[in-house]
């Protein structure tokens, strides 16, 4: 390749000239050769670990992605950041990193290319937390960049049915009711996760690696493919050399990033039925953006947007049954010619998504996983903000229509997710309860762990449609039933949640999208005069500087 420093706008500071010698003959010891030092170099971030399933398959793809960026000219460097495992920890203490992950794994693939100088890169990540961290650390380098999803699990078998993790979960709340014996809950859990990939239903991975494609920002289908499989090789391999593409275009994230790119998330999100907490990190990613993302675009476009996919948890089919029929271009093709999506958006093929889909088939005749538009699963979309005295900054209700549409009872009161399950597990929990957790809020858990343990306890018990459950926490991509949360503010903040008491009763009416504690207003302001903010749970490391720097949950949870 010609030694041109215009593709090579900032790895040419680093290696060329006399002055430079230093950092060659360091680069030659990882392996640099001669002409490599005449080419673009491009990162290959990679979250593979061993702590999860989701991850535990990446190593390989960033060899494969890596040589697709050498044949097309480039150097790559494989460099790796870390990952969490929300599964693993969920309903621990440990489940309060979770969240802060997402910033820790942004700030350090940042921090590797910024100081490597690398004139682009490739980010592949694996579980919920990776993803939109690779992406918000995409959008705030503004380099040529690839996001590459490393494909979701195949579904474990018990009783011919298609389990995975969120089984596990639920066959721990139908043990506690004794639904199922010790010996049936095992064998659950020996067959739940067979493999390789992420979470097998419409979670959070599959939520957010749809919405990425949706944005422009990974190749067609990246979001619908098997974590281990030919095609996801082939998908690593073409975004290698993809990014020598947009480098040679010198198209860049916020090229591609625009208020009409985000709608185009919001609305495959919703047509999937997808996770609360892409609301979360699409309003994070458009504020690393400067995109004006706000709470009231998902009620905008909810309000026109049908939910299309039968997809878990909500629903009857795992992602590895809409991968076998097409994935996800096909219904973005759909949407697009029903007026739905923006075509003239700008993708990472250097090509717009209307051209990008112009060669996409139509699902194939008799498929159940995917709904026409004229017979969707429900008319609106199921991510509902809700506002009224209990969350005057916002909240994110995930309302499937199996649930109902209201739902009035009274409350039972937790601090902590731990107490909430407790005595979900111990029959405490009857119809009509609304369960509150609190102080699990973005300052106060310090973190917004996901309340995946308590909700799906409440589903194993059998009280799915007769029990709702609010906090300020979050909630799992797998979790289904009448749950709102990411209250702001925050009890932790003095938000009026901080001040609910066992007897309240408290109404979500989804159709009106408000949630209230029917407690009379001389009441709630002597509670609010009583109350004493707690002392933080955290004072020193990661918690304690997360708890500090993070912004409430309706701007995204960011820290920067």
């Amino acid at each position: 390749m010609e030694n041109n420093s215009n593709n090579r706008p900032f790895s040419s500071q680093l290696v060329d000239g006399p002055d430079r010698a230093p950092s060659r003959a360091m680069l030659r010891a990882v392996g640099f050769q001669e002409a490599d030092f005449s080419k673009p170099q491009i990162g290959i971030a990679s979250t593979w670990s061993m702590v999860t399933p989701c991850n535990m398959h990446i190593h390989e793809l960033a060899k494969v992605a890596e040589a697709g960026v050498n044949e097309s000219g480039g150097k790559g460097i494989i460099f790796n950041t870390i990952t969490i495992s929300d599964g693993i920890s969920m309903g621990t203490e440990g489940m309060k990193y979770s969240l802060v992950s997402r910033e820790v794994i942004a700030d350090s693939i940042e921090t590797v290319v910024g100081c490597e100088n690398l004139d682009g890169f490739v980010a592949i990540g694996g579980c919920d937390k990776n993803m939109p961290a690779c992406v918000m650390a995409m959008v705030r380098l503004n380099r040529p960049s690839v996001f590459v999803y490393g494909g979701t699990i195949l579904p474990g078998c018990h009783k011919g049915k298609d389990v995975d993790v969120v089984s596990v979960f639920e066959a721990v709340g139908a043990h506690a009711n004794h639904r199922i014996d010790d010996e049936e809950l095992r064998e659950i859990e020996r067959c739940a996760i067979p493999g390789p990939g992420s979470c097998g239903g419409m979670y959070t991975a599959n939520t957010m690696a749809s919405a990425i494609e949706a944005l422009g920002l990974s190749l067609p289908n990246s979001s619908a493919q098997a974590a281990v499989s030919e095609e996801k090789k082939d998908d690593c391999r073409k975004a290698g050399q993809a990014v020598l593409n947009l480098l040679n275009c010198a198209i860049k994230p916020l090229d591609i990033l625009t208020q009409k790119s985000f709608e185009n998330a919001i609305t495959v999100v919703t047509a999937l039925g997808g996770s609360t907490n892409a609301v979360l990190h699409l309003l994070a990613i458009a504020h690393s953006a400067h995109i004006p993302l706000t709470l009231d675009d998902f009620t905008r476009i909810g309000s026109k947007v049908p939910v299309l996919a039968d997809l878990k948890p909500s629903g009857t089919f795992t992602m590895s049954k809409l991968v076998e029929i097409g994935g996800v271009a096909p219904l973005m093709k759909m949407l697009l010619e029903a007026g739905y999506l923006h075509g003239e958006c700008l993708t990472v093929t250097g090509k717009t998504l209307a051209e990008n889909l112009e060669g996409v088939a139509a699902y194939p005749e008799g498929q159940q996983v995917v709904r026409p538009l004229s017979n969707p699963i429900k008319a609106s979309g199921h991510l509902v903000i809700c506002y009224g005295n209990l969350a005057s900054g916002g909240a994110v209700a995930k309302i499937s229509g199996k649930e109902g549409m209201r739902f009035e009872g009274i409350a039972k009161v937790f601090d902590s997710e731990e107490l909430a399950l407790h005595h979900i597990l111990d029959g405490s929990i009857h119809k009509g309860d609304v369960v509150v957790i609190r102080y699990e809020g973005p300052k106060g858990g310090p973190g917004m762990r996901e309340m995946l343990s308590p909700t799906s306890a409440v589903m194993g018990r059998g009280l799915g449609k007769e029990v709702a459950l609010i906090t300020d926490g979050r909630f799992s991509g797998g979790t289904h039933g009448f749950v709102v949360g990411h209250i702001t503010p925050e009890a932790f903040e003095g938000g009026l949640l901080a001040v609910v008491k066992d007897g309240d009763r408290i109404v979500i009416d989804a159709q009106e999208h408000t949630l209230t504690l029917d407690v009379p207003e001389e009441i709630l302001s002597k509670r609010l005069i009583q109350w004493k903010k707690p002392s933080p749970r955290y004072t020193r490391g990661v918690l304690a500087k997360y708890a500090k720097l993070v912004s409430s949950a309706s701007f995204g949870a960011v820290t920067d």
